[in-house]
């Protein structure tokens, strides 16, 4: 398998982490330098069709990309802790700063604790500042400056355009990835890549009951899918996993319902994706009777582990409040209390993340029963990935997600 790359970042750091990647065989690297991190969701825009995946060379880029929106690929970060941040640990000692007396930017203090603790280090006088969403490069300038006036040595940052304001006024370094740093993310990426291109191929079957066929094989075409008559009211369409969640927005609207709405009184579609034919029919005609059961104009989408998702609907618009709740429980398959649950865990948490193992001792399930649930709302756009919680952790990383809903 050979995958094409797109490594975002500042012109100094794009070079050595896309030559890095391209160590590994079947790896092509396009490099696309910007000079400021604010470019990054633009660069990432123009040449979403050109690349596979993408590589950010640190967490900033890759959060304006995300929150931008623009993310359609499978895409990682490199992370600056672990031997990134011990490599500028010993960097600094050798320059002879005191490494215990310093500002640190977008790396957690508890990463910082983990990396500083094995190396036997202070961290009594170290200070952090996490990256989290909304914050700027003045926000981080602003953080060094005032650690300055406290006392901190040496001002440590992940973000370039930071460093370039800093390394004037006070002694400042700029944390650059470790080419081990660079292969562990390019692993997880080319995981994430190869397990996207397996969903991207499943088999999508869709089962489409209205009266006739007047522009539904010119909708079908949009979907890369081919047409076919089933029962007399009733058609097959035929596709793949990763048209369908183009053209349904990551499986939240099919765009194609409202079109033939217009021009008959009867559209109910159900769409199924499995990993075989068989499967993805059980599937469909599972979708469609949900869809004749929730109203004239609906199509619902049946994916493995009984998750069904309403992706529109011709029910009327609801009120506020839980009557809305009412509408993403037959969305994301999950009861209005579980929903009235999860909305006051985002609550507690504010703006940060929380991991599938926060929710669960919130709610009192299993682990398991929150990844679920987080999944399904994921599917439906009312949860977002921003990153993976190690530090801490043994086995497999935690999932940060940003609930919505």
């Amino acid at each position: 398998m050979t995958i094409e790359i797109g490594v975002v970042g500042p012109h100094d750091l794009v070079d050595d982490v896309a030559a890095t990647c391209e160590e590994q065989p079947g790896v092509t690297a396009r490099r696309l330098p910007y000079d400021h991190e604010s470019q990054a969701s633009a660069i990432v825009e123009a040449h979403g069709g050109q690349v596979e995946a993408w590589l950010f060379t640190g967490v900033v880029p890759y959060a304006l990309a995300r929150e931008a929106n623009v993310l359609h690929r499978p895409a990682a970060f490199v992370d600056y802790t672990g031997a990134t941040l011990l490599q500028a640990a010993v960097r600094l000692l050798c320059d002879g700063h005191d490494v215990t007396r310093a500002s640190i930017d977008t790396v957690t203090s508890a990463d910082v604790g983990a990396t500083f603790g094995e190396a036997g280090l202070s961290m009594d006088r170290i200070r952090s500042l996490p990256y989290r969403s909304g914050l700027t490069s003045d926000d981080l300038i602003a953080f060094h400056r005032r650690q300055r006036k406290a006392g901190a040595q040496v001002a440590v940052t992940c973000v370039s355009s930071v460093y370039e304001a800093l390394r004037h006024e006070m002694p400042a370094f700029r944390l650059a990835p470790s080419n081990h740093s660079v292969r562990t993310a390019l692993r997880q990426l080319l995981l994430h890549a190869t397990s996207q291109a397996q969903e991207d191929a499943q088999i999508a079957l869709g089962l489409a009951r209205l009266p006739g066929d007047d522009g539904l094989l010119r909708e079908v075409a949009t979907l890369g899918g081919t047409l076919a008559r089933f029962t007399p009211d009733t058609y097959l369409i035929v596709t793949t996993r990763g048209p369908l969640h183009d053209a349904t927005g990551g499986f939240t609207a099919l765009p194609m319902l409202r079109r033939l709405a217009d021009r008959h009184d009867t559209v109910q579609i159900g769409f199924g994706l499995g990993r075989s034919a068989a499967e993805a029919e059980n599937l469909a005609r599972r979708a469609l009777s949900r869809a004749r059961r929730v109203g004239p104009a609906t199509a619902v989408l049946s994916l493995r582990g009984d998750t069904d998702i309403v992706l529109e609907s011709s029910t009327p618009a609801p009120q506020p409040a839980e009557v809305n709740l009412t509408v993403i429980a037959q969305r994301v398959g999950l009861s209005v209390p579980t929903l009235l649950r999860l909305r006051e865990v985002r609550t507690a948490a504010g703006t940060e993340p929380l991991t599938s193992r926060e929710v669960a001792d919130q709610l009192k399930v299993q682990q398991r029963t929150a990844r679920r649930m987080l999944h399904r709302l994921e599917l439906a756009g009312l949860a977002e990935r921003t990153g993976q919680l190690a530090a801490g952790t043994s086995g497999r990383p935690l999932t940060l997600y940003r609930l919505t809903l």
